[in-house]
């Protein structure tokens, strides 16, 4: 008698084709989405917020007799961040100017005697002339007009010299007011420099100077990080930068906002060498024992300012990025 089940071996046979028709058509999706849309993109999660901070640093020797900011305190360009005790800065530019003031009267004494010595001069020359014309009939003595003709040449050398002192040049100018004042304006400056001031506006870290400390110069007390220029270094491998190209768009998403805030970039560059070829102690890869691993290049990504005042990064944090090379 004839079975009403369907035979077992076409069941199977029907599943086998449906099977492997699944399989045709998720590869062929698979293909077509990473032919249309994967292919166009690259991507790394290995990327953090960098940017170029500014050390604050004193530039003269002192006693710190205020520090007016903390760590974390916002500040702008400009703002007044250490007060040095300014003592011995004023002290030093109080003699700087009365050895100006002393060096520039002394100077004027050269144009003043340089007037006289002119003067001199032309008294004895009209002096010398008049007895020239008469010397030889017997109105004046050889001794007399020795004697005048003597005067007439020493004042010639001392209007020389007096010249010399002050040929093309004026009071104000003359090389050693100059000198002077330039000692002057270089104490003004290290007093000026007694007010440390922000040279960025961003935001304070790593203070390390505290009210009584004996400041250092060239020392630095603190850091100002301008978190409105932050950008992003992305190391991509280097099998994925065949078709990166500076201007391509990006989008980023951070770990400390999630999916929900999208940052929208550029690519401003490629590093010029991977990690591996900058590090102090650089690989040597002409070894028996080599292995080769896959090299990561950083990729400098500029972020949207007006995106980030909407949503702050700070320093250091991850981010994903993708690279749209589409374009």
């Amino acid at each position: 008698m004839a079975s009403n089940d369907a035979d077992p071996g076409n069941n199977r046979k029907t599943l086998f084709t449906w099977f492997f028709a699944a399989i045709a058509v998720v590869a062929v999706i698979a293909i077509g989405y990473w032919w249309l849309v994967a292919s166009h993109y690259v991507s790394t999660d290995d990327a953090y917020v960098q940017v170029s901070s500014a050390q604050v640093t004193p530039l003269t020797n002192g006693r710190v007799m205020q520090v007016l900011v903390h760590d974390s305190q916002a500040v702008k360009q400009g703002d007044v961040l250490v007060v040095i005790d300014p003592a011995d800065a004023q002290l030093t530019l109080n003699q700087a100017e009365a050895a100006y003031g002393a060096t520039l009267r002394k100077v004027e004494t050269y144009f003043a005697q340089a007037a006289a010595r002119r003067a001199d001069y032309q008294r004895t020359k009209l002096d010398y002339e008049r007895r020239l014309k008469i010397q030889g009939t017997g109105a004046m003595s050889s001794e007399e007009f020795t004697s005048v003709r003597a005067a007439f040449e020493a004042s010639t050398a001392a209007l020389q010299a007096a010249e010399a002192l002050t040929k093309n040049t004026d009071a104000a100018h003359h090389p050693e007011v100059l000198a002077a004042a330039a000692l002057r304006d270089t104490a003004k400056l290290n007093l000026s420099r007694t007010i440390i001031r922000a040279p960025v506006s961003g935001i304070v870290a790593q203070r390390n100077v505290q009210v009584g400390q004996m400041a250092a110069a060239g020392r630095p007390v603190m850091t100002v990080v301008p978190v409105d220029e932050v950008y992003v270094e992305a190391n991509f491998k280097e099998d994925q930068l065949a078709h990166v190209r500076p201007g391509q768009s990006v989008t980023l998403t951070s770990d400390l906002y999630g999916s929900s805030a999208k940052f929208h970039g550029t690519v401003g560059g490629l590093g010029g060498g991977t990690g591996a070829a900058f590090a102090i102690i650089p690989a040597q890869n002409a070894t028996g024992n080599w292995i080769k691993v896959v090299q990561r290049i950083p990729v400098r990504i500029t972020l949207d300012r007006g995106e980030l005042a909407d949503h702050p990064l700070r320093v250091g944090l991850s981010m994903k990025a993708i690279i749209d090379v589409s374009k």
